[in-house]
């Protein structure tokens, strides 16, 4: 062998190891992929995710699944041999990492926030359904988190029921902040709150923000909450969070207190988040979930209406699954009750190369 045929082979050796090791160098994306698919109606202990006390329940038949994406967990690094897979594969997606996970964001922040928006999800769910019902359920203004050090710690306490501030009633989230800064910073803020079915009167004196001296703070964190006239339990596995399953919690609710089966006895999935007056909102992972539901075998999936020009791109044919848009509860209430009285229904669906 001669000196520069060696040469080469050992450039040629060592190039290809460079190449190999660079396959799996961490690079900064995720991938999004189709995850597990759960049908409300058969995923409980007692057989169903939903649970009610206080209103007559009734059975039903068929599926209704919540779709759910696997992305790579926060603490994982993708190599980028597993990206370019993601990449040529159809039914996956590649992300930048940012975008899914903010870089300030810790593993466990993110999963405490993911399934506070599960829950949060849940609630409004409950609310949008008794609600077209015909339920009355009222919003309560709730301390969901009280700050360390600050002047609301030790006065304020998670779970109390804003009621009124300064003595004028208080009817919205926003209000509480307005009524604080009339109050000023170092003046006392006079809170009545509910705290445990009992009424208090909590005097808190109001600090200067950082770097904003005019603006008076007192350290809580305050939300929305339902006063429901029935209660509604949805027991779901507490590895999935986020909101984006509100659309579907809200049907299940829905079915459960009204006689027959909402699907006539089909296999439906869906996806969407659900705003307080129930409207349906988007969700990312649209692509990979409508290949997990047509995998399920299921006949319907429920698109927020946002979301259908990409939903319209899933790896999917149209006799595999109908893409129906869903720009609330009641617009998908109404299609499901179309589609069960007749599966050929006309339907309102993404695109016209999905219509029939």
């Amino acid at each position: 062998m001669t000196r520069r045929t060696l040469a080469s082979v050992v450039v040629g050796v060592l190039l290809a190891g460079l190449v190999v090791a660079a396959a799996f160098l961490p690079v900064p994306y995720v991938t999004m992929s189709p995850g597990p698919t759960v049908d409300v109606y058969a995923a409980g202990e007692d057989g169903s995710v939903v649970s009610v006390d206080g209103a007559r329940t009734y059975p039903t038949k068929g599926q209704l699944r919540v779709t759910t994406v696997s992305v790579t967990s926060p603490g994982q690094e993708l190599a980028l041999v597993d990206a370019l897979a993601a990449w040529f594969d159809r039914t996956r997606a590649v992300y930048p990492r940012d975008v899914i996970y903010p870089p300030e964001q810790t593993v466990e922040e993110h999963r405490q926030e993911s399934s506070g928006q599960m829950v949060s999800s849940q609630d409004t769910a409950v609310a949008v359904a008794l609600r077209e019902l015909g339920y009355d359920v009222p919003v309560r203004t709730e301390v969901r988190a009280v700050s360390s050090g600050m002047p609301a710690d030790g006065r304020l306490r998670v779970g109390d029921i804003v009621l009124e501030v300064n003595g004028v009633r208080v009817r919205g989230v926003s209000q509480v902040a307005r009524l604080v800064q009339r109050t000023g910073p170092d003046a006392p803020a006079t809170f009545v709150v509910e705290r445990n079915g009992d009424r208090r009167t909590v005097d808190v004196v109001a600090e200067p923000a950082d770097g904003d001296p005019g603006t008076a703070v007192v350290g809580i964190e305050i939300a929305g909450s339902y006063d429901f006239p029935v209660d509604v339990d949805l027991e779901l596995d507490e590895s999935i969070g986020g909101p984006s399953a509100g659309l579907v919690f809200a049907l299940a609710v829905y079915d459960t207190l009204t006689p027959g089966s909402l699907s006539g006895g089909h296999h439906v999935a869906g996806t969407g988040s659900l705003d307080s007056e129930g409207r349906v909102g988007a969700i990312g992972g649209v692509q990979q979930k409508i290949v997990a539901a047509a995998e399920a075998g299921a006949e319907v999936f429920l698109v927020p209406p946002d979301n259908c020009p990409s939903a319209v791109e899933a790896e999917v044919t149209d006799e595999e699954i109908r893409l129906v848009r869903a720009p609330n509860l009641g617009s998908a209430v109404r299609s499901l009750e179309a589609f069960a009285d007749d599966p050929d229904a006309d339907l309102p669906e993404c695109g016209e190369n999905r219509g029939r």
